[in-house]
């Protein structure tokens, strides 16, 4: 197995910056959810696109990952499926392990 794997790349700093991971990891986290709660609803993106008044278009971006979710359209998004957005503070716990 090659040293040089893209795991390798992506995780060494000097290549990715942690601010930037974090940014990547969280962005497919969040989409990974919305694809959940989405197959959960047993909803087709055309579906969920006619609920939250966007285009399927846009649905189909997002969950590949091919835009940047705005707050505004992600909200349009979530409420069809019954989610909000919020802020809560790290767990410090979960953090230091």
């Amino acid at each position: 197995m090659s040293s040089n794997s893209f795991q390798d790349y992506y995780n060494d700093d000097r290549n990715v910056s942690p601010a930037v991971r974090a940014k990547i990891e969280f962005e497919v986290e969040l989409i990974g959810k919305l694809i959940a709660a989405r197959e959960a609803k047993g909803m087709t993106q055309e579906q969920l696109a006619e609920a939250a008044g966007v285009k399927r278009s846009a649905v189909a971006r997002l969950e590949s990952l091919k835009a940047t979710p705005h707050i505004d359209k992600l909200i349009k998004i979530l409420t069809p499926l019954g989610y909000k957005l919020t802020i809560v503070p790290f767990d410090d716990n979960a953090r230091s392990g």
